[in-house]
């Protein structure tokens, strides 16, 4: 791969087009990767442990997959819920095509797979699912869920894996820092190395007041 990374905005490596048979949302389906992405090869691990450890999608509304790849996560989202619209985020051209292409091949049409500043600054998500890009870097990881969480609707959940020895549990206390305010955190899950975090954000106001007499 050279010195591209799957982060990389418009990969130099020979695409290396190839087709492989994937499980997602209960279907075993064939999809297209290609070099210069993450994980061209399989659904990864830390993927896998999010579907298992995460409940079913919101049916209808805006769901966001917040660093796509080649699309496991958004097309599990619109397979499973196939009135609600799946947007698709990731900086790399090569990942967002494949994602464009995937989605044609199974017949979905609820997917838009764009650039970060291609979604509507009014678009807000009833879920957010990601395997986000640790190897960025801190200071670029945090920018990334300081811009999105907050796009969260009232009373949902933003789901993220992340390898423990990665940093996951830093991570964890880092977002219950900066999300201490009609938010909470916890983790949610732990399995093959990984951490599944859970944020969800609260309404305002929690509650309608009662009206004494």
């Amino acid at each position: 791969m050279g010195s591209d990374h799957y982060f990389s905005a418009s990969p130099a490596s020979a695409e290396n087009l190839r087709r492989i048979r994937v499980t997602l949302a209960g279907r075993d389906v064939e999809v297209t990767t290609a070099g210069g992405i993450f994980s061209p090869e399989h659904v990864d691990t830390g993927t896998a442990v999010l579907f298992a450890n995460t409940p079913p999608a919101p049916p209808g509304g805006n769901l966001l997959d917040l660093g796509a790849g080649w699309g496991p996560i958004s097309l599990s989202l619109a397979l499973e819920s196939p009135h609600a619209t799946v947007w698709a985020v990731d900086v790399n051209e090569r990942a967002l095509d494949l994602v464009r292409r995937n989605a044609a091949d199974l017949g979905l049409d609820n997917v838009n797979a764009v650039l970060p500043d291609d979604v509507p600054d009014d678009v807000t998500f009833r879920t957010i699912r990601s395997n986000p890009p640790i190897r960025v870097g801190k200071n670029e990881l945090h920018g990334l869920l300081e811009r999105w969480i907050p796009r969260l609707d009232e009373r949902s959940d933003a789901w993220l894996v992340v390898q423990r020895n990665l940093g996951s549990d830093s991570l964890q206390r880092w977002l219950a820092a900066t999300f201490d305010r009609g938010y909470s955190v916890h983790r949610a899950a732990t399995g093959r190395g990984f951490r599944v975090l859970k944020v969800r954000r609260h309404g305002s106001p929690p509650s309608e007041p009662i009206d004494l007499p």
